[in-house]
């Protein structure tokens, strides 16, 4: 049985489509921002006291990048990760994703970029240098890790489309090439229109 955490103005929505990837049944836990998410029963399980967390038969995943993983060797049918011996761009770009992309885009966000000799204590240099390593990333194959769609794509996509989205990513073409081919996909298209509808019933009742 999967238990599935979330809220849906979260990054609960990487993990929802990466579940709709893995085609299994779960069952979906909606879980409140402020003391609900911060309850002792809720911290019990993420003691992070965020979203998304994942239970599968007694065990419990946290962070994206590990849930996307996690489910595509939980579910070797979907055909979600490359065979043993081909992961070197799959792991490398889902971590890429996790790491440098994210900690780029966040510090930018919060008006830091490092300068100098503080870009080799980033970890990423800075901002440039991880979107233009990005861009090549999606440019060289079809994929982010080769000629066939993976669990990399479900979380490098998620933060290419909310670049976009958001404009937190440069407006560049091999972006929105990469993002329009992976989010005409089932599985993206049925995770979306379930948040959404989640989101419109939050606003409905919020507003009542």
């Amino acid at each position: 049985m999967l238990k599935f955490y979330t809220n849906p103005m979260s990054r609960g929505q990487i993990a929802r489509w990466m579940l709709e990837e893995v085609g299994e049944p779960y069952e979906e836990v909606l879980v409140g921002y402020g003391p609900e998410m911060k309850s002792a029963e809720y911290l019990a399980l993420n003691p992070m006291g965020k979203v998304p967390t994942l239970v599968h038969d007694g065990r419990v995943v946290t962070e994206c990048a590990a849930i996307c993983t996690y489910l595509a060797d939980a579910f070797p049918a979907a055909s979600l990760a490359p065979a043993p011996g081909d992961r070197a761009d799959y792991y490398r770009w889902m971590f890429f994703a996790a790491g440098p992309v994210e900690s780029a885009i966040m510090n930018r966000s919060m008006g830091w970029d490092p300068e100098g000799e503080k870009q080799a204590m980033s970890g990423y240099g800075h901002y440039d240098l991880t979107m233009d390593t990005l861009e090549k990333a999606v440019r060289a194959h079809p994929y982010i890790a080769g000629d066939r769609f993976t669990a990399a794509d479900v979380y490098v996509g998620s933060q290419v489309g909310w670049g976009i989205q958001f404009a937190t990513m440069p407006d560049r073409p091999a972006f929105h090439a990469y993002w329009e081919r992976i989010s005409a996909r089932e599985g993206y298209q049925k995770a979306k229109a379930r948040d959404n509808e989640l989101i419109a019933a939050q606003s409905a009742q919020s507003e009542s």
